[in-house]
């Protein structure tokens, strides 16, 4: 019964202690998506995406709503991303001959957003601050790592699927090009003592982070767009939001404490760390495998063992910070999945889970190295 009452006192409090930080990043984001942001991103992706959706026409609308729902998506802009999403599907379906199947184009499009490639993580970094992390933005450029490989492996597993030419020189020189910086930078990091890795990386990621938003503003001015009233309207929305999770976080959160607390957790955990240390690994990452086991079904649920783990662990542990790669790594592919399909009758799926849950693996895989790299000493 402790575990009830604590566990909610905790969900209501982080939650509460949500509204500041993630009303100032909404305001930013609403900023940045008036002024032209979302399109600028899609005139620089629009020739790769021509090439990995060949079976729809050049002059269809469905183009533009893919690309502005994978720009939104990336930008971390979720009120404007599931709109966008679900009309990009609807305009996918006047294409697909079979209503009732899913099209080539409708997979593709759905493990992209299953994949979650994401550039900036607002709700991981706004959850870090909330729970005490010392730098709030130090899983940034991990995670931005790690949903890149995520990402890569669901388009390629659909793009193997649907025999598309990877080798094609605009999607190998786009591939190519991305997949050489991710690899420089994780050979740059792998050259680093801990110490200078955790100097280097919040350092970056705090420069990064104050350009973009330093670059939505630029934008906005240059489009004479009343960037404090913008920013007052994002703003309400960060306010509504924190308000609207209330509900979900504290359900979630003191089911997982009375799990906890009646050592079922923990039950599940020795058995995981036994597994592992049999195989001769190290055992720190066991902690925080919760969180990437439910991400596939639950953001809710994931997002509260994600908490969950900072709490027990802390923030700025291995198992806090691996449990946040692991929450940024892709988004939830049978919630998408549901979504998605459901708006417009599709009722055979056809290869999209599988595709969907190899990028999942891959994002867990992936976290798992970077988070030892950057966080393991």
């Amino acid at each position: 019964m402790d575990s009830t009452f604590s566990s909610a006192k905790t969900g209501f409090e982080i939650s509460l202690g949500l509204t500041g930080v993630l009303t100032l990043w909404m305001g930013f984001m609403k900023v940045g998506e008036e002024g032209g942001v979302i399109k600028l991103m899609t005139k620089l992706i629009g020739p790769f995406f021509s090439r990995i959706f060949p079976s729809i026409p050049k002059d269809s609308p469905a183009h533009g709503s893919v690309m502005m729902n994978v720009a939104a998506n990336m930008l971390g802009l979720d009120n404007a991303a599931t709109p966008m999403g679900l009309k990009a599907m609807k305009e996918l379906q006047v294409h697909n001959p079979n209503k009732d199947t899913a099209s080539d184009a409708q997979i593709m499009f759905l493990v992209l957003n299953a994949s979650g490639l994401t550039i900036i993580p607002v709700s991981i970094m706004v959850y870090r601050a909330q729970m005490g992390a010392v730098n709030p933005a130090d899983i940034f450029i991990p995670i931005m790592i790690v949903t890149y490989f995520a990402t890569l492996a669901g388009l390629i597993s659909v793009a193997i699927a649907q025999k598309i030419n990877l080798f094609n020189k605009v999607v190998f020189a786009y591939l190519g090009g991305l997949t050489a910086i991710i690899a420089g930078i994780v050979w740059y990091f792998s050259t680093l003592t801990q110490d200078q890795i955790t100097e280097v990386s919040n350092f970056a990621a705090s420069f990064i982070l104050l350009s973009i938003i330093m670059t939505f503003i630029i934008l906005a001015v240059r489009k004479r767009i009343n960037v404090y009233e913008t920013f007052i309207d994002g703003a309400k929305e960060g306010f509504s939001t924190s308000v609207r999770i209330i509900p979900y976080l504290v359900a979630m959160l003191v089911a997982i404490g009375v799990f906890r607390a009646s050592g079922g957790f923990e039950l599940i955990m020795k058995g995981l760390s036994w597994v592992a240390a049999s195989l001769g690994f190290d055992t720190r990452f066991v902690d925080a495998l919760p969180t990437a086991f439910m991400k596939p079904l639950s953001g809710s649920a994931s997002r509260s063992l994600m908490v969950d783990t900072m709490k027990f662990y802390g923030a700025d542990t291995f198992a806090g910070r691996l449990a946040c790669t692991f929450q940024g790594s892709t988004d939830t592919t049978f919630y998408i999945l549901a979504v998605y399909f459901g708006s417009v009758g599709i009722k055979n799926s056809r290869y999209a889970v599988v595709c969907g849950l190899i990028a999942d693996f891959a994002g867990t895989i992936a976290a798992i190295f970077i988070a030892y790299l950057f966080f393991g000493g």
